[in-house]
């Protein structure tokens, strides 16, 4: 201890010694002159080094972002807002249907529109300095550029939320010096031009927020909140709100739904539920929240906020959703191609040119923010759809063996299909339809719209007898001989179930569907070709030039047949006083900013006089009132409505259809297998009642609905131009003293220009040959009496007939019976002796 004292005593002496000798006061000075000049030359070192680094770095900033344009507010703003929207449909009336289909759904939303809440939990999760800085954040960048270096663990980030608006708006997702360059120096732009409202709604607006609860990728903070959580932007939550922040770091992960729209397991939402107490602790860490909102959000049930899941319009309507894409495609590509002065004719010279405003148009359809407003009754499409789907007498499922392009036989098994739909007379617009028994994603067919099939006897009233009465050919008295014969290109028509009926009023035959009367009309207006000019202005686009001189278009035998839409859409002229109001389903379509870039116009045309159809719906109604319609009458709920309508069935009874028209509406349906086939096969309802069933079945349904349209009290209205006039049942001319003695003179509608102004010349007085019998056998007598008149068959064309009894209708026998064939143009089957059988 004492050493050590005395040691010290000898270094505290010394060091006074040199004190007083300045020997430690000159050491210093040196020790600071070398240590400062050290200091010194490395502060001017580090300096320069400083600068010489600074200008390269700068100098290679610019170098990569050389080739970067200098954007101006109008470009950026367009890049900016440059987002896609996903389009909407809606039916009539503004119900909301779904969204078209897309590979991102967005819906758009204004700042002012959205909880306040998230966006503090926004800024405190991806941008805590958004409201102080110019667009970047410098030590954010440097700190960010080091862990990426250094290969660091933790990787905190540099972007701002303005320089994610750039990279996701403007720039790609590339990772590269380059792509950063560029957005630093376009964010900085940007907020030159911007406001910071501006940013972050813009932000808030195309970020990517995973899936929905109907599976769907989604992006912008309305859809998400709607699709995730039921609500809107505005209304959100505070623990919704964290959750939906922390959602973009990693939308996959976080999002609460599978592709399919189901809810992930317990343990695969605890991601997200760890990312949404992350975003918390932000909020409060810049004083957003407060302790108690902190625990009382972080413990909350988020899960039990999850929505279920919604079908998409496509799994719940996908015949509507389709149908409505499609005709809404046709719609935008028309309005594109009208903006840059391109013709059809253009691109059916252009192949290349037809590719690019497909692509086009579909690009404009997913992602334009479109609003397209449809005229289907969403009520009535749903009550017609159950009442189709609950509907048990379509018949038996068929099974064959069909041949795939590789020439493999395998089994194919189909049920009856059915198409239907109903149009409002006066406008053509569709209320709604049923396009199927079950739609195929992967076989999309809708028979209401897209397949074309004979449309049998329904075609009769269009082609036949509206066309020939406005023509003036016939009137609904005239008389029509059904007997066997040819007509031109050697076409032998056979009346359903074989048979003839002798001479029957064109009333007469269209009620019963009798082919051969039908055949004649048609043949007596076919050469100048008015009948099928009359198809095509009731907008039946599918003819062919075979089908224009075909005879056996008559009877709706055609090349490719129309659809269930066209045809009924051409009946409603009946219902519309003979002008066709083209049928439509878009009503209108408004853009992203609310502006109708398209409206439908009802633009009717006139095919027939209002005179001509009144005619044709009294002879309509007979089919319902007592022809082959009506079985459909036993089951109707109203049979009180005034309905006109018309029967068909296609060769072999491959199709069974049934159309009607009332005052107000037009609704067909049609049944047939998809690959044709008979379906006349044994059921205990025949083919044609079990559609006319499921007609009445659907017209039920829809009436519970909208029993003013769909059942009106009113009836077709008669108009002044339609008289009532006497005529001869045999020839249709105005009665004479012969057709009274017979009976024949009958009583019927006649439009005004059109009534007969001659009288009878088919009978007179002479030697004749009577049928008497015909319970076994044809008996014939000869006597003077009333016969027809031989003239009056040879100018009709009678008297090549190997049989003149062919011409004594069924019904009313006992009158025809009084009236003989002449003596001098007795037929093969009239012996003299009187004794000749059939």
């Amino acid at each position: 201890m004492s050493i050590m004292k005395e040691k010290l005593q000898r270094f505290f002496n010394t060091v006074k010694d040199w004190w007083k000798k300045g020997i430690l006061q000159q050491t210093s000075r040196v020790t600071y002159d070398v240590v400062w000049n050290i200091v010194l030359f490395v502060i001017v070192t580090i300096g320069i080094g400083g600068i010489f680094a600074g200008g390269i770095g700068l100098g290679y900033f610019a170098s990569l972002v050389y080739d970067e344009p200098l954007r101006s507010e109008a470009s950026m703003a367009d890049d900016i807002y440059n987002y896609s929207e996903t389009s909407s449909i809606y039916f009539a009336n503004d119900v909301y249907l779904g969204d078209i289909r897309s590979d991102l759904y967005r819906e758009e939303v204004a700042l002012d529109d959205i909880s306040p809440t998230l966006i503090d939990a926004v800024i405190a999760t991806e941008d805590e300095y958004f409201h102080e800085h110019n667009g970047v954040v410098p030590k954010a960048i440097l700190r960010a550029t080091a862990q990426e270096f250094l290969n660091s663990s933790v990787q905190t980030g540099g972007s701002t939320l303005t320089q994610q608006l750039i990279k996701n708006q403007i720039l790609t997702d590339e990772v590269s010096f380059d792509r950063k360059a560029k957005e630093i120096l376009l964010a900085m732009r940007l907020e030159n031009y911007f406001t910071k409202d501006e940013i972050i709604e813009a932000y808030l607006n195309i970020i990517p927020y995973g899936r929905n609860s109907s599976g769907r990728n989604i992006a912008g903070i309305q859809t998400a909140s709607k699709g995730i959580f039921g609500v809107e932007a505005s209304e959100l939550t505070l623990p919704q709100a964290a959750y939906l922040a922390g959602l973009p770091q990693a939308p996959s992960s976080y999002t609460p739904f599978t592709a399919e729209g189901a809810r992930k397991s317990e343990e695969e939402l605890q991601a997200g539920i760890s990312r949404m107490r992350t975003v918390l602790n932000r909020m409060h860490d810049m004083n957003f929240i407060s302790d108690e909102e902190l625990e009382e959000a972080a413990n909350y049930d988020i899960a039990s906020d999850f929505i279920d899941a919604i079908p998409s319009s496509t799994d719940e309507y996908p015949y509507v959703t389709y149908e409505v894409e499609k005709r809404t495609k046709d719609i935008i590509q028309g309005l594109l191609m009208e903006e840059d002065g391109v013709t059809e004719k253009d691109l059916a010279e252009d192949d290349d040119l037809r590719a690019e405003y497909a692509e086009r148009t579909e690009r404009e359809l997913r992602d334009g923010g479109y609003q397209i407003h449809t005229t289907i009754n969403k009520e009535m499409y749903d009550a017609m759809e159950e009442a189709a789907d609950n509907y048990s007498d379509y018949g038996y499922a068929r099974t064959f063996t069909a041949t795939n392009s590789d020439g493999e036989e395998y089994e194919v098994t189909q049920e009856i299909q059915t198409g239907a739909i109903m149009v409002e007379n006066n406008t053509g617009k569709i209320i709604s339809f049923i396009g199927g028994r079950g739609f195929d994603e992967d076989h999309q067919v809708n028979f209401a719209t897209d397949t074309r099939r004979s449309i049998g006897s329904t075609i009769k009233p269009l082609l036949d007898y509206a066309p020939a009465m406005e023509e003036g050919v016939i009137q609904p008295g005239t008389p029509i001989a059904d007997y066997p014969r040819t007509f031109a290109g050697g076409w032998p028509p056979r009346n359903y179930g074989g048979g003839n009926y002798g001479l029957v009023s064109a009333r007469t035959a269209l009620a019963n569907s009798y082919n051969i009367p039908a055949a004649a009309v048609y043949m007596e207006i076919i050469n100048n070709d008015p009948a099928a000019e009359y198809l095509e202005k009731m907008g039946i686009t599918s003819l062919t030039p075979g089908d224009h001189v075909h005879p056996s278009l008559s009877i709706g035998g055609m090349d490719h047949g129309i659809s269930v839409e066209e045809n009924v859409n051409a009946f409603s002229t009946f219902g519309n006083n003979g002008k066709f109001a083209d049928a439509y389903m878009i009503d209108r379509i408004t853009n992203a900013e609310g502006d109708v870039i398209y409206e439908h116009e009802t633009d009717p045309v006139e095919v027939f006089s209002p005179e001509t159809a009144y005619l044709t719906v009294d002879m309509m109604r007979d089919v319902i009132d007592n022809g082959t319609g009506n079985f459909v009458n036993s089951q109707l709920q109203n049979t009180n409505v005034d309905w006109a309508g018309k029967t068909g069935t296609s060769q072999d009874y491959h199709d069974a259809w049934f159309v009607a028209t009332n005052p107000n509406i037009t609704f067909g349906t049609w049944i047939g297998y998809e690959t044709p086939a008979p379906i006349n096969h044994e059921y205990h309802l025949t083919y044609s009642q079990r559609n006319m069933k499921l007609w009445a079945e659907v017209i039920n349904a829809a009436a519970q609905v909208d029993p003013v349209l769909v059942t009106p009290e009113s009836t077709f209205e008669r108009p002044d131009g339609i008289v009532e006039r006497s005529y001869c049942a045999v020839s249709g001319m105005l009665p004479s003293d012969l057709c009274e003695d017979v009976g024949l003179v009958k009583t019927d509608l006649f439009d005004s220009r059109h009534v007969p102004t001659e009288e009878d010349n088919s009978l007179t007085r002479g030697s004749r040959r009577v049928l008497e019998s015909d319970d076994d056998g044809r008996s014939f007598s000869r006597s003077n009496g009333i016969m027809f008149n031989p003239d009056w068959l040879r100018e009709n064309g009678y008297d090549d007939m190997d049989d003149f009894s062919m011409l004594y209708p069924r019904t009313e026998t006992d009158k025809w019976l009084r009236i003989g064939i002449p003596v001098s143009m007795s037929s093969s089957s009239s012996d003299d002796d009187g004794d000749d059988d059939d």
